[in-house]
C-alpha cells in the first residue's frame, strides 16, 4: 500500500511538534508542579533536564539505530514510547515517577527527531517537492516553540499542569495511525557505538547533576564533588572509546575543521543562553512578578512568535547573502537583548518586559537557520547526517546545562541571580559571535571536508 507524501509529512510533523513543544511547554507549569508535588527549585530543574539531557545524549546513536531497524519502525516505536511516557508524566503520583517518565520521554524524543526528518526525505521523490516538505517540517518546529509556553499556561490555568502531558496522547495516537504503511527504508547494518553512548550518558548526566548541586549546596559539597569526579572519569572514558572505535558516535576529526567545530560550539552556547533564560523567565513571570500561568505563557509570545516568524526571513537572507551576515546579526542582537534585560527587577512593568524580549526573539530567529546551513555546507553529503546528530545533541546539552547553572544562580536571590545568568548568557553568545567572525564562512576560507 502506497501512502501519500502529504500523509507522511503530516505524521512526521506531528512527531517533530511534540518533541519541540515538550521542551518549552513544561516551563510555565513548573510553579504548579512544585506546589502539587512538593518539589524544590533543584527538583524543578530536573523536570526540565531529565528530558533534555536524555534527549541530547541519545541523539548521538538514534540515527544509526534508525538505519538498522528502518525509519518508519523507529518513528512508530519512538512515538508509542513518547505517548506512554506522557501518560505516565500526567498521572505521576510523585516527583520520582515524573522524573523517570521524563527520562523515557527524552529517550523517545531522540528516536523521533531524526526519524521524522528521514520520513519526509523518503516520502518525496522530486527534489523540489522534498525541499518544500522539509521546509514545512521545519516550520512546524517553529510553531511548536511558539505554542509551548502559551499551551502550558492555558492548560495549567484552565485545568491542571497534568494536561500539558495528556495533550500528547491524542497527538501520539493520530501520528502512529498516520504512519501505518509509511515509507520503508533499506536497513543498513550501521554499527552502534554502545560503549561510547553509555559513557556519554553517564558523563552528561553527571555534569548536569554536579552543576545543579553546586548551585544549591555549594561547589565544595560532597554530592557536587563526587558528580564532577564521575563526569571527569566518564569524559576520559568517552574520549578513549571514541578514539579507538572504528565507528565512533562522535568522530573527533570533525573538530579538525574549524568551521564545523565552531558551528557545533556556537550552537551549544546559543542554546545554553536561550533555554537557560526561558527557564528563569518562567519563574520570574510567576514567582517574582506575580502573574498566573496563563499570563506568563502569553508573555513569551514576543519571544517565541518572533523566532518562528524571523526563521523564514533568515532562510531567505542566508540563500541570498550566505550564512555569515544573518548569523552575526542574530548573535549580536541576541547578546544585546540579554544585556538589555539586566534592567529588569522585581518591580518592572509588564510592557518593559515584553519590549525587552523582542531583541532576544529576533536574534534567536536570525541565528539558528544560517548556523545550520553553514554547518551542512561545510560537509560532504555522506557526513551530513552524523554531524547533524552531533550538532543537535550539542545544542540540547547546552540548553540542559543552562537550566542547571541558571537555576542554581537564582536559588541564592532571584533577581541578583537572574542578572548573573543574563550576563553569562550574553557572554556565551558573544563567544559564539567571536567564533563566527573567525571561522564561519569567511570569504577566504576553504573549510569544507570534501
Amino acid at each position: 500500500m502506497t501512502v501519500s507524501p502529504t500523509r507522511v509529512l503530516f505524521a512526521a510533523s506531528l512527531g517533530f511538534f511534540v518533541v519541540i513543544v515538550d521542551v518549552t511547554i513544561v516551563n510555565v507549569a513548573l510553579p504548579s508542579i512544585g506546589d502539587d508535588l512538593g518539589a524544590s527549585l533543584s527538583d524543578l530543574q530536573w523536570v526540565v533536564d531529565a528530558y533534555v539531557v536524555t534527549f541530547a545524549a541519545l541523539l548521538l546513536s538514534s540515527g544509526a539505530l534508525g538505519d538498522r531497524i528502518g525509519v518508519a519502525r523507529t518513528y512508530s516505536a519512538g512515538m508509542i514510547a513518547f505517548t506512554l511516557a506522557s501518560l505516565a508524566c500526567g498521572a505521576a503520583p510523585s516527583l520520582g515517577v515524573l522524573l523517570g517518565a521524563r527520562v523515557v520521554q527524552g529517550a523517545a524524543a531522540a528516536l523521533l527527531l531524526p526519524s521524522s526528518l528521514a520520513l519526509v526525505r523518503l516520502a518525496y521523490e522530486d527534489p523540489g517537492d522534498r525541499a518544500k516538505g522539509i521546509a514545512t517540517w521545519a516550520a512546524v518546529g517553529g510553531i511548536a516553540l511558539a505554542a509551548g509556553p502559551v499551551l502550558g499556561g492555558l492548560l495549567t490555568s484552565a485545568a491542571d499542569w497534568r494536561w500539558i502531558f495528556f495533550l500528547n496522547l491524542p497527538v501520539g495516537v493520530i501520528a502512529v495511525v498516520a504512519n501505518v504503511h509509511g515509507p520503508r527504508s533499506a536497513r543498513v547494518r550501521t554499527p552502534l557505538d554502545l560503549p561510547g553512548q553509555a559513557a556519554a550518558i553517564v558523563g552528561v548526566g553527571a555534569l548536569t547533576f554536579a552543576v545543579i548541586e553546586a548551585g544549591h549546596r555549594g561547589v565544595g559539597s560532597a554530592a557536587a564533588l563526587s558528580a564532577f569526579a564521575i563526569f571527569a572519569l566518564a569524559a576520559a572514558a568517552f574520549v578513549t572509546i571514541e578514539r579507538g572505535s572504528a565507528h565512533p558516535a562522535v568522530p573527533f576529526n570533525l573538530f579538525r575543521t574549524p568551521m564545523v567545530g565552531s558551528a557545533i560550539v556556537t550552537g551549544l552556547l546559543f542554546n545554553f543562553a536561550f533555554y537557560g533564560q526561558v527557564f528563569v523567565l518562567s519563574l520570574y513571570f510567576q514567582d517574582v512578578l506575580g502573574h498566573d500561568a496563563l499570563v506568563a505563557g502569553l508573555m513569551f509570545l514576543p519571544l517565541t512568535a518572533l523566532i518562528a516568524g524571523v526563521n523564514i526571513g533568515a532562510g531567505v537572507l542566508t540563500s541570498r547573502h550566505g550564512p555569515r551576515p544573518p548569523l552575526i546579526a542574530g548573535e549580536l542582537t541576541m547578546a544585546i537583548g540579554l544585556l538589555g534585560m539586566l534592567a529588569l527587577d522585581a518591580s518592572s512593568p509588564t510592557w518593559l518586559v515584553l519590549v525587552l524580549l523582542v531583541p532576544m526573539g529576533v536574534g534567536g530567529g536570525l541565528a539558528i537557520p544560517p548556523l545550520t546551513a553553514a554547518l551542512l555546507e561545510a560537509l560532504p553529503p555522506e557526513r551530513a547526517g552524523l554531524t547533524s546528530g552531533v550538532f543537535n545533541a550539542a545544542r540540547q546539552f547546552g540548553g540542559g546545562l543552562g537550566v542547571a547553572l541558571f537555576g542554581g544562580l537564582i536559588a541564592g536571590g532571584f533577581v541578583a541571580g537572574m542578572h548573573v545568568a543574563l550576563a553569562l548568557g550574553a557572554a556565551g553568545v558573544l563567544v559564539g559571535l567571536g567564533l563566527t567572525v573567525a571561522y564561519i564562512d569567511p570569504p577566504s576560507c576553504n573549510c569544507g571536508l570534501r
